[in-house]
Formats: structure tokens, C-alpha cells, sequence
């Protein structure tokens, strides 16, 4: 189902949060089109072949996309009592996104994803126009080579970002440790899949890096440092964080899983394409033995249809909807015990758009 992020959902009228959040928000939407169309003006001056790459990113950047990363950073700024006139948490609320752009043009290539966002992913689209063109070589990998530039260009806009922005060595710190993450996690889900064993605990590592922390936890200690917030609200960001987030990336599974993709964007039950050993998947490995006995090792030769039946008669996806519902509990006490009425709803009105979502 679709749930609308609306402040009053956490059981408390929190308008003004709401209403702060959202004009920061629109501020940073602003930053990211005036500071991508500015890098276009300049390439198209000095090397009219460039544009096709910063368009690469500006057009991943543009296709949409909940914007989760800038909305927990704004949140954990606006709550630890930051000033929204501002232009450093904006400047870092944009890197967040350019991050996450990166991300996503470089985990399609790693899935061999064809779609995102009911769109031809970047490395397709620059396949297709290889071919039009008629170029030498092969179009696939120039495709490829070009979406894997396209997403280091954005990470290094990324950190021309962030590097105005972080002022502090505490909040140049979070960045580094974030990024880092992302890498090691993307890397151990490749590993992961590869190797193919269930294994629950790494799976969790990977959700951790790639989500938990990436999603939500990183993103609002952004934030608090930025507003030189009290210690103790890092404390409190990171347990709601990390709980979100592990609901976060349940829910991803989950909609690979039995999602549409038509609602998606996505095809449909990709990760079992492949070999993703993500929680839902090593849950349902560990602990149930027909569906080690249907997938084997070999999860791509598993009927999908066969194998979405499997999960649904066994309870794995109920036992993970539980598992969706514990952690988002987890997260609303945390901010509940903490934070002013109003920014706790706002804040657990946030999670709940998060993980009750339907793409």
C-alpha cells in the first residue's frame, strides 16, 4: 500500500516540522537542478561532448525518487535545532541524493537491470545510442563504461558538495565513514551473491551498510552535526536509524520479491536473478528446508513463479512483515523517548512512509 507522509500519522499534530522539512526540501531540489544545469553550461562551453555524461547524471537526478536521504538529514538538522536559512545543510542534503545517484547508476549495471523508474536504465539507453550511431566496438560495454563514469562523476559531485558544507571535522568524519560503507557494502553484495550460501548474518551486514546506515542512520548524523546538535541525539538518530533501516531494506526485498513492476520501475524478482542473498532470501534458506530442496545452488535456474508460491505457502513473507513491524516499533520508541511531541511524530511518521511503501 501506499502511505502519504503525513505528520499526523505518528499521533501528534507536527504541521510545522512538516511544513519546515518540506520548504528545505524544496530548496535543495532547487540546488541540485541549478547546480547540475551549471555544470552542463559549462561543458557545452568548453567541450559540447561532455554534456552527454553530466546528462547522465541529471537525468537520474530528475526521474524522480522518494529523496529519503536529503528528508533524514533536513529532519535530524531541523530537530537538533539548526537554523533553516542555512545553505550548508541544503548543500549536504543535495550530496546525499548525488550520492545515492551514483549508486543507482552503478548498482544497474552490477543487476543488469534494463529498467528504473519505469525508465531504460543509463548503461541502455547509451548501449541504444551506440548502436544507433553506428560506433566501432561493442555497445554493450560502452554502455556500461559510460553509466559507470556517469556514477563516478556523481559521486565526485557528491563531494564537492559535501566538502563546502561539512564544516566541522565531526561531520567531515560521518561522510567518510558513510561513503566507505557504501562501497564495502556493495562489494560484500556482490561477494555475497557469488558465493551464494545463507548466511543471516552477513546478509545483515550487507542491509546495514547498504541501507541501514546509508539510508537513514548516516544521513540524519549528517544532519545533527550540522546543527552541532547535543551528543545525545546521535545517539538516539542511530537507533532509530539503524532500526529503520533494516526495516527499510526488508521491504525492498520484499517488493522484489512480490511487488509489480509496473509499480516498481523495476523488473520484477530481479534479486533472484541474481543470486542477491539478501535477508528475506537467507531467512528463508536457513530456515526452511523446502526451499533450500526447490532453489538448490542454483537460484536464477529456480522458477520465480514457483518459487514466490513457495515463500508465500512457507509464512516467510509474514515472518518478515513481523520483522518489518518490530523494527519500526524499535524506531518510534527511540525518537519518542527523546525528541519534542512534535518532531517524534514527525519523525516516526517518516518510517512509516518508509517501510509501508510500494515502490
Amino acid at each position: 500500500m501506499t502511505v502519504n507522509e503525513n505528520p499526523d500519522a505518528g499521533g501528534a499534530t507536527a504541521a510545522g516540522p512538516h511544513q519546515e522539512r518540506a520548504a528545505l526540501l524544496a530548496r535543495v531540489e532547487e540546488r541540485l537542478a541549478g547546480f547540475l544545469a551549471e555544470e552542463r553550461r559549462m561543458w557545452a562551453a568548453s567541450n559540447p561532448d561532455a554534456v552527454e555524461l553530466v546528462d547522465c547524471v541529471a537525468g537520474m537526478v530528475a526521474s524522480g525518487g522518494k529523496r529519503l536521504r536529503p528528508s533524514f538529514c533536513v529532519a535530524a538538522y531541523l530537530a537538533a535545532g539548526g537554523d533553516p536559512a542555512s545553505p550548508a545543510v541544503v548543500d549536504a542534503a543535495a550530496a546525499l541524493e548525488l550520492l545515492h545517484t551514483s549508486a543507482l547508476l552503478h548498482d544497474d549495471i552490477f543487476d543488469a537491470s534494463e529498467l528504473r523508474r519505469n525508465e531504460p536504465t543509463a548503461h541502455i539507453r547509451q548501449a541504444t545510442l551506440h548502436t544507433e550511431r553506428g560506433w566501432h566496438g561493442e555497445a554493450r560495454r560502452y554502455g556500461e563504461s559510460v553509466a559507470v563514469l556517469a556514477g563516478n562523476l556523481a559521486l565526485v559531485y557528491a563531494d564537492r558538495l559535501m566538502a563546502g558544507a561539512a564544516r566541522t571535522e565531526r561531520c567531515r568524519r560521518i561522510w567518510g565513514e558513510l561513503t566507505t560503507e557504501l562501497m564495502v557494502g556493495q562489494f560484500l553484495d556482490v561477494r555475497a551473491a557469488a558465493r551464494f550460501r545463507p548466511d543471516p548474518a552477513l546478509a545483515r551486514w550487507i542491509a546495514l551498510f547498504k541501507s541501514g546506515r546509508y539510508t537513514v542512520a548516516r544521513p540524519l548524523a549528517v544532519g545533527a552535526a550540522l546543527a552541532d546538535g547535543a551528543p545525545g541525539l546521535q545517539e538516539v538518530f542511530e537507533e532509530y536509524g539503524l532500526a529503520l533501516g533494516e526495516a527499510f531494506q526488508l521491504r525492498d526485498d520484499l517488493l522484489d520479491a512480490f511487488g509489480s513492476a509496473e509499480v516498481t520501475g523495476k523488473p520484477a524478482r530481479l534479486d533472484f536473478k541474481q543470486h542477491k542473498m539478501t535477508l528475506l532470501m537467507s531467512f528463508a534458506l536457513a530456515d526452511e528446508p523446502e526451499v533450500r530442496d526447490l532453489v538448490g545452488d542454483d537460484l536464477p535456474g529456480t522458477d520465480p513463479d514457483e518459487l514466490h508460491a513457495l515463500l508465500i505457502r512457507t509464512g516467510i513473507r509474514d515472518r518478515v512483515e513481523e520483522v518489518i513491524a518490530e523494527r519500526l516499533k524499535v524506531a518510534n520508541e527511540a525518537v519518542a523517548a527523546s525528541l519534542p511531541p512534535a518532531w517524534a511524530a514527525e519523525l516516526q511518521a517518516m518510517a512509516t512512509a518508509a517501510v509501508y511503501r510500494d515502490k
